[in-house]
């Protein structure tokens, strides 16, 4: 194995075998690929042992300053211009331990067409002498600072604080008499940070184009130098009296420049040293903004997260690997009543479906919930998403019952009607003349019974689409009162209805035709669910409220609970034998709806002073 056998060409070969310096070349996995004849001299290694491995070299307190070196130059590589090269005093290990004071060139290996290869170093010895050997050890002392104050930045995520930093360390490294951080936005340049200058200078702006960042950037290299009367207005360094020397180095994120660090000379000059270590830190300062930025992004990128789940009237839980609940949004807690402490950091209170599937489940509260789960790919988390489907579910209920007690109500009056028409087509003559005058009159009895049917069906769909009309005028309530009784009084001879209506009742103010089905729907009810008969009572008189009618029955009641429920659509109170009674469940949703159209309000109670039955409430307004 020779030290350059990936070298095809035979003079370059010659030229790195005999070269006085030490020529290491890495790909970009830090292999060795070349390892000369001079590296074998200056660190005692051969190239049989270098080639295809990490060369170990670099001091642990030098690799941060080795790795910044190379992450600078790929930097370089995505702006403008030439690569260029890094040259940098610094330490090397010998293979017997000893640590080597070199210069190194370090420069972008690539190929013809530009892709990346890797690094290949030149290494200089440094002269033995003791200037050299005080550069060295301050250079030494300063690459470890920059390790301490990288290892600083790259823990801290406030954009804010890691600019300030890099400015104030800027200053320590360098020995500037001041220094920023400029913010490349669009075509104009920010000052976001400022150490040894006014603070009300912090977010000035100015052109980017003739700026010392904009002629930087046009260069395609990374640091610049500036110095002389006419360039030291660039932006507002002129407030530092004394300034002679403006080194400034650009910061990258996403390969993109992002900013640049300018330091400002008014004592000191500035040597090769600072301005490498000018260098390297803005190249950490790349890293650390990034960090920064990208950690920005991610707690935004939480609360728009955090505040859509909080503001969903989905009830919403992510759960983690092992299925415990990590976020708990408050429509979770309102469907469940689970408050998040209660809830976070516990298993999934019900339970869940599988991924893809929807799942329909009651609580034990009595609501009825929607559940679906998905998992977030990037995370391995899972979403679970629940709402109250309890309006839906009991409407899908309440439809069922529809037709169910529609088709029960419907058939036997058809089949009534049915059976009597065919026997007086087949057997007509065969029957008595009283016969088939009772036949006519059953079906007269049932085709009026579907008749009120159909028209309590037409009145609920227009209610439930809220197309009831009602005219508003003054009307005699008194007279709607005494024409519905006496119509009902002659319809049971089991019942007996009273009437008492307070002197002087004034006027109403509705609708006469909707009160009057009113008043007729609730004494058929009276009479329906009283059905061994006895007295209703309709009672009606003035009050503060405006004007109240009572009807008052002897039945079997209304179960406790469902007084409300009663005059809802499709409902019907459920003690005791009060299904036996048929109906669809309409009449009293009508007549709420009625009701309320008119500006009134109904409302249902048990039977006064302790006797059975029910107690039907209407409030109309007066006039």
């Amino acid at each position: 194995m020779t030290d350059v056998q990936h070298v095809h060409d035979p003079i370059a070969r010659a030229v790195i075998e005999s070269a006085a310096d030490a020529i290491v070349a890495v790909d970009q996995k830090h292999r060795v690929t070349v390892w000369n004849p001079a590296a074998e001299r200056m660190f005692g290694w051969s190239a049989a042992e270098m080639v295809g491995r990490v060369p170990p070299i670099v001091p642990d307190e030098l690799k941060a300053e080795h790795n910044a070196v190379q992450e600078r130059l790929l930097t370089r590589r995505a702006g403008e211009g030439e690569s260029g090269q890094i040259s940098i005093a610094t330490r090397r290990f010998h293979r017997d331990g000893r640590l080597i004071d070199v210069r190194i060139d370090t420069s972008l290996l690539k190929d013809p067409a530009g892709t990346p290869l890797g690094w290949v170093g030149v290494y200089h010895p440094a002269e033995d002498d003791e200037i050299v050997q005080h550069h060295m050890t301050e250079r030494a002392r300063l690459v470890r600072r920059l390790n301490d104050i990288v290892a600083d930045l790259n823990a801290e995520l406030d954009l804010a604080v890691v600019l300030d930093r890099i400015t104030t360390a800027l200053i320590e490294l360098t020995g500037a008499d001041a220094g920023g951080f400029v913010r490349i936005e669009g075509e104009r340049l920010r000052l976001v940070s400022t150490s040894g200058l006014p603070e009300h200078l912090r977010g000035r702006t100015a052109e980017l184009r003739p700026s010392l960042v904009g002629e930087l950037l046009r260069s395609g290299k990374t640091v610049k130098l500036a110095t002389g009367e006419q360039r030291l207005g660039d932006l507002i360094w002129s407030e530092l009296p004394g300034l002679h020397t403006v080194a400034l180095g650009l910061s990258y994120l996403q390969n993109r420049p992002y900013g640049a660090l300018y330091a400002l000379f008014s004592g000191r000059k500035i040597g090769h040293t600072e301005l490498e270590l000018l260098e390297l830190l803005a190249g950490h300062a790349g890293v650390a903004v990034g960090n920064a930025v990208a950690y920005a992004e991610v707690v935004r990128q939480r609360a728009h997260e955090r505040a859509v789940i909080d503001s969903s009237a989905d009830g919403i839980a992510v759960l983690d690997h092992d299925l415990v609940v990590r976020q708990w949004n408050p429509a979770a807690h309102t469907l469940t009543g689970i408050p998040p402490e209660d809830a976070i950091g516990r298993p999934l209170p019900f339970a869940m479906p599988a991924l893809g599937e929807m799942l329909t489940f009651p609580l034990e509260s009595g609501v009825w919930l929607n559940v679906l789960a998905a998992e977030i790919e990037e995370t391995g988390e899972l979403v679970v998403d629940f709402r109250d489907v309890t309006e839906a579910k009991a409407l899908e209920e309440a439809k069922d019952l529809f037709l169910a007690t529609t088709s029960h109500e419907l058939r036997t009056p058809i089949t009534v009607v049915q059976g009597f028409a065919s026997t007086l087509v087949n057997r007509w003559d065969e029957l008595a003349d009283l016969d088939r005058r009772a036949a006519v009159a059953t079906i007269a009895e049932r085709a009026q019974s579907l008749g009120r049917l159909v028209e309590h069906l037409l009145l609920g769909s227009r209610a439930g689409a809220d197309e009831l009309t009602v005219t508003i005028e003054p009307f005699d309530l008194a007279r709607v009162l005494e024409g519905v009784v006496a119509g009902f009084r002659s319809l049971s001879p089991l019942h007996q209805v009273e009437l008492e209506i307070e002197p002087e009742l004034p006027q109403c103010r509705g609708d006469a035709m909707a009160t009057d089905i009113v008043l007729g729907q609730l004494l058929e009810n009276a009479f329906k669910y009283s059905p061994d008969g006895g007295t209703v009572r309709v009672h009606a008189k003035s009050g503060a409220s405006g004007i109240a009618v009572t009807v008052e029955d002897e039945g079997i009641g209304i179960r406790p609970g469902d007084h409300e429920r009663i005059f809802e659509r499709f409902v019907q109170g459920e003690a005791g034998d009060r299904r036996r009674f048929g109906g669809i469940g309409l009449g009293l949703y009508i007549v709420k709806r009625l009701t309320e159209a008119q500006g009134g309000a109904i409302s249902a109670h048990p039977g006064k002073a302790g006797r059975p039955g029910t107690r039907m409430r209407l409030v109309l307004p007066a006039e």
